[in-house]
This record gives C-alpha cells, structure tokens and sequence, in this order.
C-alpha cells in the first residue's frame, strides 16, 4: 500500500528511497542506510543538491546521519536528532557516528587548539553542538575539557549529554535574544523561529520537531488566549513564539531579523495584515 509521507520525514524519490520504506511508497531502487556523523560546526541541510537550493535547516557538529546516496560530492541524508531530510556536502560528514559525551550548552562558544585562551580558536561551536571528551584540565584558572585529538572546549560552556541542561525552555529561549534571523538556521550563528523552539526545548530534555507546521500538531494542551503562561507556544501559518509571561512573546522573526521579546497584543497585530490571526496556542506536554 502506499502511503502519503512527508518528505521532510521520510527519504523517498522516484528513483530511490530508504528501503525501511519499501512497500510504502514508490522507487526504483531502495538503499540501506550508512551512519555518518557532521565533523563541522554547522552543516546546511538543502531540498536539492545544490548550492543555489533554500537552506531547509542545518546539522551540528557530532549530530548523526543515515546516508542513502553519495554522487557528485553530495550526501543525501536523514538526521538522526530530528529526522529531517535533505542534501548536504558530502565532505562535512565522516563515516560511522561515536557517542559524544557532552553537548555545547552557551548560544555559542570556541573550540580551541589547546587548553589555552589566548590560542587562536579553531573555529566556533553553536548551543546543541556535541562532542567526545577524553581528559579535564586547568590552565591558569581556567577548566577545559580536551577532545582525543588536544583540542579544548572552556568546560563551564558543556554539560552531560545524558541531562537535561536548564528544565525551563523559555530560560534557554531568552539566552538567544539578539541572535540573528536566518531562515533555516538552527544554530547560535542564526536560527529560525521553530529553531528557537526546538533548542530550547531541546535543552529541557524534550525532543520537538523541526518545523513549525510540525510543533503545532505535537502532544500538549490547547489553550486560549487569555489562559497564555510561560512556556506557551503561539502559532501562525509559517511561524512560532514562545511566552516568556502571559503577555510577552520571545520569537525569532523576520521582521526584526532577529530574536525579539515583543508584546503578544502587538505581535498579533503587526503580523495580521501579511499573514492572519494565531491558528493555534498550545501548552505543550511535560517531558
């Protein structure tokens, strides 16, 4: 029987598909998946493979894959943190997926080339980035942890992987005013409004999906607008936000490219004229 599945979810083409989905949908061939891991700070995740294609969403440093095609020096993959789907550059993914023991737990951070803060940074980590730490060191007053190849991370800027890192979501949400807005963007560099939502959601210990059409359908309470608390999502057709209060919004938006407290009253009002009322608000379930 074949069904209808969402393509962000599910990897299936007309010529190929994830064969856990043989006799779902349609393809002339079905692939087993290979796992892989992300080796660079960010990764952008695209419908098609091309540089030219829209930005769907991104992956992060020690986040998991399953890979169905490599051609052309592009992967085709599935995340394992979200299940979405889409292309990415072949070369920022490494065969096989080891278990990190710590996520970056600050908007963003420096991986450094030793345990030194006056070393020229390797490059910058973004909140959600995770890795593999094999020692513990201190250099004048400061802690670092060190990865297996030297490299440092300030160790107060990591937390177990196996946590849940701050049970308030709208706390992780607020760490993130002024970060820009970048469409598709899941990282401390820029992210999106569902982003905003899952990371800090993420940081709580609870799992959500990537978009924000998606988040609306999750399990949790509806409400109205009067009983809106902390914590509260309010959705409109192509866009999120979280309540910091019964009357305060915290969103990434496009509006003010990038990530706001706004009074709900004048949220709702501004956007109204380009894309409609609130379609929904939603208390979601406690993990």
């Amino acid at each position: 029987m074949v069904m209808e599945l969402d393509r962000r979810l599910h990897a299936f083409r007309p010529d190929l598909a994830d064969a856990r989905l043989s006799g779902m949908v349609h393809a002339d061939h079905f692939a087993v998946s290979e796992p892989a891991q992300i080796i660079v700070p960010v990764a952008p995740l695209r419908p098609q493979p091309s540089e030219a294609a829209v930005i769907d969403s991104q992956l992060l440093f020690g986040e998991g894959v399953d890979i169905f095609e490599r051609k052309s020096g592009w992967a085709w993959v599935q995340s394992h943190f979200d299940g979405y789907v889409g292309y990415m550059p072949e070369a920022m993914l490494a065969e096989g997926e080891r278990q990190a023991s710590h996520f970056i737990a600050v908007p963003r951070t420096f991986l450094y080339p030793e345990p030194d803060v006056r070393a020229g940074p390797v490059c910058a980590l973004s909140m959600g980035c995770r890795l593999t730490f094999v020692d513990e060191v201190e250099m004048r007053g400061s802690r670092f942890y060190l990865c297996s190849d030297g490299t440092a991370v300030f160790a107060d800027h990591c937390f177990p992987l196996d946590r849940p890192f701050e049970r308030d979501p709208v706390k992780t949400a607020l760490r993130f005013l002024e970060t820009p807005y970048l469409w598709g963007g899941r990282s401390g560099f820029g992210l999106d409004c569902s982003a905003l939502v899952q990371i800090a959601m993420m940081m709580a210990g609870r799992a959500v999906p990537r978009d924000s059409d998606m988040q609306e359908l999750m399990d949790g309470e509806p409400v109205s607008r009067r009983a809106l608390k902390r914590g509260d999502l309010v959705f409109w057709k192509g866009h999120v936000g979280m309540m910091e209060d019964g009357k305060t919004l915290v969103h990434a938006n496009g509006a003010a490219m990038r990530v706001t407290r706004e009074s709900l009253d004048h949220a709702i009002t501004r956007i109204a004229p380009v894309y409609g009322n609130p379609t929904s608000y939603l208390r979601p379930e406690k993990g």
